[in-house]
C-alpha cells in the first residue's frame, strides 16, 4: 500500500471522526497508521482509543509525544484537551486548550473553552455558589426554563 492509500484512510476516518462515529474512526486510523505513521492521525486516535477503549493514559501519552514532534499544531492540543474532558479532568483540558490557542486562533478549541466555562450567574449572589440553595435554585429555575 502506498502513502496515498494512508491519506485516504486519514481522510474517511477523519470524517467518521467529525460525525461522532469514533469506532469507525478508530478502525481507519489505524489501519493508516500500519501503512505510514502521521503525528495528526496520530493525536486523532488517541482520543479514539481514549473513547472507545478508555484507554486514557496511553492516548495522553500519545497525544504528549504528537505535541513533541509537532508544537505548533494546535490540533494536538485540541485533541489532549478531549482526552482529559473525557478523563473528567477539566483544569487539565482548559490548560490543554489554551496551550493550542497560543499558536493558533483554532475556534474548535475555542467552542471547546466556551462549552467548559460559560456558567451562568449564581441565582442568589449573597451566597456562595455551591450552596445547597443556589444549587437547587438553579437547577430548578433551569428546568422551568426561567434562567
Amino acid at each position: 500500500m502506498s502513502d496515498h492509500e494512508a491519506e485516504k484512510l486519514f481522510t474517511k476516518g477523519l470524517y467518521a471522526f467529525n460525525q461522532g462515529r469514533t469506532l469507525t474512526a478508530l478502525a481507519l486510523f489505524e489501519k493508516a497508521i500500519t501503512i505510514k505513521s502521521n503525528p495528526l492521525c496520530l493525536s486523532h486516535l488517541a482520543v479514539c482509543i481514549a473513547k472507545e477503549r478508555g484507554q486514557v493514559r496511553k492516548a495522553i501519552s500519545i497525544c504528549k509525544e504528537t505535541i513533541k514532534q509537532e508544537p505548533q499544531n494546535s490540533f494536538h492540543y485540541l485533541n489532549l484537551g478531549r482526552i482529559y474532558l473525557l478523563a473528567g479532568n477539566k483544569p487539565e483540558a482548559a490548560r490543554a486548550f489554551r496551550d493550542g490557542l497560543s499558536y493558533e486562533a483554532n475556534q474548535q478549541i475555542i467552542n471547546e473553552l466556551n462549552k467548559l466555562v460559560s456558567r451562568k450567574p449564581p441565582v442568589f449572589p449573597f451566597l456562595k455558589r455551591e450552596s445547597f440553595i443556589n444549587k437547587y435554585a438553579g437547577l430548578v429555575l433551569t428546568t422551568l426554563r426561567l434562567r
